[in-house]
């Protein structure tokens, strides 16, 4: 295993490697500088910011290669995320690992000191990383754990790991001719984000199909949970506190696979038509309001795009963010846009609304790293015509 030295700055090499060569030490680590050649380090992207204490990554490399099993996966320091990101925004992440296979994963955790902050990452269909970046390790899981397969006992069950594509288990069951899972072409996200968050679309919801979950703990522990004990509800599940999703099983019934594919044909349509798929966004980002929020105001006012709407902010932009045209619970990248950007009009949305309607809407978005600088609501936003929401003239 090859370490960089000059990710090291005060470690001496005999406290590295031991015997062992630092050059050979640890092949899987991949410098900023050649990974990401425009990389900058978050002390110098943000000067405002102070440079995070990253002694522990300095361990953890150093506790890497001189384990007796050498991790497998690749680790990248100050690893660009923007890139992997829908909405093309974020920062660097302090250390990102994208184990090979469970055993990997295990190993990885159980080198890292318990008091460092991890961060799972999946497709990011759903996630706004801020520009701040993300402290601490960042996961991603990647090939092992994208396999879809049939339950050895039940034909109608279907296991898939937590990096697999929503769309790819609704293909797959159609293939089987299984039906209930259709749904899920419309979901542009991993199978771990849809048990993590409930995800749901077109009629149907992950833990209406979700047998059961398997999870692995910080300390590599892996155990099983049934969707009743996560107490799954609209938009969230309770995972257990530092369990990573690893994989699920769904359940799923005999159906026929012409019909399924039509059903599937006609989500897909319905989703391009109504929403801004070739856009940089990130899905839907307000949750629709409980009934009880929701019980004065008329029937079309009741789902968070209706309210959005109503209050005006259909196209509102702040810098090169802008509520779409085509979907307003739907925030686009125009192109050269911040997290910082794209979270500022959020918050201009949520403030209209609620100046409206006297209603707040909950984030569905889930926006993760540090702000690197506050977000406000006090910059100027446009929209292509002057529209007036409540008393303030936007």
């Amino acid at each position: 295993m090859m370490i960089d030295l000059a990710l090291i700055p005060d470690q001496p090499k005999a406290a590295l490697s031991g015997a062992t060569s630092p050059d050979t030490a640890h092949p899987n680590l991949v410098r900023p500088d050649t990974a990401h050649p425009n990389l900058v380090r978050p002390d110098t992207a943000h000067p405002d910011m102070a440079h995070p204490d990253l002694a522990w990554r300095d361990a953890l490399l150093a506790a890497a290669a001189a384990a007796a099993q050498q991790l497998r996966g690749r680790l990248t320091a100050d690893a660009a995320l923007a890139t992997t990101s829908w909405f093309g925004v974020g920062g660097t992440a302090d250390l990102l690992f994208r184990p090979v296979d469970r055993e990997d994963l295990q190993l990885f955790l159980q080198l890292l000191p318990p008091q460092v902050p991890l961060t799972i990452l999946g497709a990011t269909s759903n996630v706004l990383l801020r520009d701040g970046g993300i402290r601490g390790a960042v996961i991603r899981l990647g090939r092992d754990f994208a396999k879809i397969d049939v339950a050895a006992d039940d034909a109608t069950a279907i296991q898939a790991g937590a990096a697999a594509l929503d769309v790819a288990v609704a293909g797959f069951a159609a293939g089987l001719g299984l039906t209930g899972l259709a749904f899920l072409i419309g979901i542009p996200g991993s199978v771990g984000g849809a048990v993590a968050m409930n995800a749901g679309a077109f009629g149907g919801e992950t833990k209406d199909f979700l047998s059961s979950v398997v999870l692995m703990d910080r300390q590599g522990h892996i155990s099983t949970a049934s969707p009743q004990s996560l107490n799954m509800s609209y938009r969230q599940a309770e995972l257990p506190a530092g369990h990573i999703v690893i994989a699920a099983t769904f359940q799923a019934q005999i159906g026929d696979e012409a019909t399924i594919r039509e059903r599937m044909k006609q989500i897909k349509q319905e989703r391009d038509q109504s929403q801004p798929t070739r856009s940089k966004t990130g899905g839907s980002t307000f949750k629709n309001p409980p009934a009880a929020a929701t019980a004065h105001l008329p029937p079309n006012l009741k789902k968070a795009w209706q309210l959005i709407d109503a209050a005006g902010c259909r196209g509102l932009r702040r810098g090169a963010a802008m509520v779409s045209d085509k979907h307003c619970n739907f925030l686009v990248n125009l192109g050269g846009s911040t997290a910082r950007e794209i979270e500022q009009l959020g918050e201009d949305v949520r403030q209209s609304v609620l100046e409206k309607f006297a209603l707040t809407l909950e984030w569905e978005i889930k926006r993760l790293g540090e702000v690197a600088m506050p977000v406000t609501t006090d910059q100027p936003v446009t929209t292509g015509q002057p529209v007036t929401i409540g008393q303030r003239g936007i």
